[in-house]
């Protein structure tokens, strides 16, 4: 997802650095529409990274759900390593967390995943719930007061309660996905996230691009993105002119679990 596959990546000021990480990952993929004559493709952004310098181009979404492709369908074991972190707009402006985020460097991570086909139309989508919750345990354990809701109007909104009356809300906004190959798949998400908590409101963005390729029936290895930028709101918007203040580079090991059979 993670991160939240994904998967991977938030900035709120009043979050223990334990929090925002976990919360990145969970965050999982918000896209703001830009003109026509600034698109490009998915593997070409995968290729520029780190030296990305505003959004991709996207598609805004209203309740329409993300569509893999059919090898994804099934439950995997994931084991999710962050192998890169930078802050292009420091020391100007960083976000908070990310020098805590350094000890996670080469740590990996495991947690499992969930794609499925609808019933009324068999297009494989993830389920978010399922996905969600497994990442919100692998980073603050079984045992975490974390609850994830989902809003069973919208697929793409859902609602991270925890302790201490705070809450995070998330929409995905926007997405592009492409695949150039029969077995490599890539998508872009883009979330609005809303975190509250007693006395305190903060808005953030969040993308996660992810290059996913298919190495046979049973195993994918992917590429996993995000990127942070400020809402419009911060104070400090402007002074970014649209990049993003953190970037987070994953790898992403799945391994088709044990009595999900192959599509």
């Amino acid at each position: 997802m993670r991160r939240f596959l994904t998967q991977h990546c938030l900035t709120q000021h009043c979050l223990t650095q334990r929090v925002y990480k976990g919360l990145c990952l969970l965050a999982v993929f918000w896209l703001l529409g830009m003109p026509s004559a600034w698109a490009d493709s998915l593997s070409d952004r995968v290729e520029r990274f780190p030296y990305w310098q505003r959004k991709p181009t996207v598609t805004v979404v209203n309740k329409e759900e993300l569509v893999y492709p059919d090898w994804m369908a099934g439950t995997w074991d994931v084991t999710s390593t962050l192998l890169q972190l930078e802050a292009p707009l420091a020391p100007d402006l960083k976000s908070p967390g990310f020098e805590g985020n350094r000890r996670y460097l080469n740590q990996p991570l495991t947690f499992q995943v969930r794609f499925q086909p609808q019933k009324k139309t068999g297009l494989v989508v993830g389920d978010r719930t399922f996905n969600s919750e497994n990442i919100s345990q692998a980073y603050f354990g079984e045992e975490s007061d974390i609850k994830i809701i989902a809003d069973s109007e919208n697929p793409n909104r859902q609602i991270i309660d925890m302790a201490g009356r705070q809450e995070l809300v998330s929409v995905v906004r926007g997405r592009n996905r492409e695949q150039p190959e029969s077995d490599r798949f890539l998508s872009t998400e883009i979330i609005y996230q809303v975190f509250r908590s007693p006395g305190q409101i903060y808005f953030n963005e969040v993308e996660t691009t992810t290059d996913y390729q298919k190495q046979d029936a049973d195993h994918l290895e992917a590429e996993q993105l995000t990127a942070i930028y400020l809402s419009p709101k911060d104070p400090a918007y402007f002074r970014a002119n649209g990049s993003p203040v953190a970037l987070y580079r994953y790898h992403l090991d799945l391994r088709r679990s044990s009595g999900s059979a192959s599509p």
